[in-house]
């Protein structure tokens, strides 16, 4: 091995104990690539080696950040972010929750079916993975218990629900994901919209079979109000507010009225008006949703530097070139190394967060997967067809870092909201939930046109 391949494979290792260590993850990323942009200094002066590493490094650093700050795409992070939390202090969740519940009251599971109904909505329209496991947690957990509820099941679908914000528009992890790659972030949005519903699709149908085979499970409330109209119209009413902000942010996008930048702002506003028409806005409302926007976009932004300083010195070294290097090497056809990339970013999550896979390991793999030669013909009013499907297996695949020990933060959340449910049952209740993820997974592999043929119809 060259020096410089010493050096990459010593920076992966240092990043990840440094991680375990407990210092913050933006802190560890800038550290690693700082210690290593100077050994790597020192060795040319001292050893007389080219490793490409010298005093302009730091300084390209500063440039990348500087372009990181003047991008107007990231914009729309802060406001998706704005938006979620204001909604969940808007008071439709809750509406639309009581609304469902007498909907499904009748049906084996049904409870369970209004979660992950619910988890759709909140995922096409907020976005935010912490936020809305919390607010069901807190909204469904006790009534699914009283009624009779297995805890491994209710906690499997509040997680399984919860995290499909991350994978439906407006999805600040696809943001980030097309900006790393140059993608077009409207592409991604459409594309995400079959495997995410047809994920949420397989929820529902799970928690339907489980509860015919296994009643005890899923058992109906002992008293249900009979299906009428009035249940219909109630629903309708729940649901409005919600599916109209849905369709002023993603229709603006899908359409081509608007930016995905410029739609966050619609989105922001629209959320203040929900609050607004559910006496819910006030000034404490504003300054909490507005200083939990900050933290959050301040600890992304944190990572996004340190990887930035991380993946500059990587790159600097090689780093590219012995990932490509050591991907083509390896004994598979080219469907066989976007398997074993999938697989490592699963195995991945378990440790490390989607931010850091995201902003590390995608721009790394995915020059590797465009040279492959898969074609997609066919789809010429996409950009990078190739690229759009395997960004969406990757972000399928970090779905399951929601779920997954010892990092599983929709697991933390889920249980700091609802503390009587154990953690045993936590983990044993979203196993089948992971599965059926794995499963998508598998379909979106094998049919690619499952994210190509939505934005290849809206955009041709």
């Amino acid at each position: 091995m060259t020096l410089n391949e010493i050096l990459v494979a010593a920076m992966f290792a240092s990043f990840i104990a440094i991680l375990f260590s407990g210092l913050p993850v933006g802190h560890s990323l800038a550290g690693v690539g700082a210690l290593f942009a100077l050994v790597g200094f020192l060795a040319d002066e001292w050893m007389g080696a080219r490793t490409g590493l010298g005093y302009s490094t730091m300084g390209l650093v500063v440039n990348r950040v500087f372009k990181i700050m003047d991008n107007w795409i990231l914009v729309a992070l802060p406001m998706f972010i704005f938006m979620g939390g204001m909604l969940d202090r808007s008071g439709v969740a809750e509406r639309m929750m009581n609304s469902l519940q007498a909907l499904f009251g009748r049906m084996r599971g049904g409870l369970a079916v209004s979660v992950v109904v619910i988890g759709i909505i909140l995922a096409a329209s907020t976005g935010i993975i912490g936020a809305s496991v919390v607010l069901l947690t807190v909204m469904s957990m006790p009534l699914m218990l009283k009624q009779g509820y297995s805890p491994r099941l209710a906690s499997g679908a509040i997680a399984g629900a919860g995290t499909l914000g991350i994978l439906l528009p407006p999805s600040i992890m696809l943001i980030l994901m097309a900006d790393q790659l140059g993608l077009s972030v409207g592409d991604l949005f459409v594309g995400a919209v079959i495997p995410g519903l047809a994920l949420g699709a397989l929820y529902v149908l799970y928690i339907m079979v489980l509860g015919f085979v296994n009643p005890r499970a899923a058992p109906p409330p002992p008293s249900a109000r009979p299906l009428d109209w009035m249940i219909l119209w109630d629903t309708v009413r729940a649901l409005a507010p919600a599916v109209f902000l849905i369709f002023a942010v993603l229709g603006s996008i899908f359409a081509g009225v608007a930016t995905p930048t410029e739609a966050s702002g619609v989105g922001a506003l629209g959320a203040m008006l929900l609050a607004a028409l559910h006496g819910r806005l006030s000034w404490r409302t504003l300054r909490q949703t507005t200083m939990e926007t900050y933290k959050t976009a301040a600890n992304i932004f944190g990572i996004f530097i340190g990887a930035t300083c991380f993946a500059l010195v990587l790159r600097e070294l090689g780093g590219d070139e012995v990932i490509a290097g050591a991907l083509n090497a390896l004994p598979f056809e080219k469907y066989g190394v976007v398997i074993f990339i999938l697989a490592m970013v699963f195995l991945l999550g378990f440790f490390l967060d989607w931010i850091e896979i995201t902003l590390i390991i995608l721009p790394l793999t995915a020059p590797v997967v465009a040279a492959l030669g898969f074609g997609f013909d066919g789809y010429g009013a996409v950009d990078f067809p190739v690229l759009l499907w395997f960004v969406m297996l990757v972000a399928v695949a970090l779905q399951t870092s929601f779920l997954t020990p010892p990092v599983g933060f929709a697991l933390f959340y889920l249980k700091s909201a609802a503390p009587s449910v154990s953690i045993t049952d936590v983990y044993r209740g979203v196993i089948p939930f992971v599965i059926l993820q794995l499963i998508v997974l598998g379909l979106v592999i094998a049919f690619p046109e499952m994210v190509i043929w939505l934005p290849a119809k809206v955009y041709g």
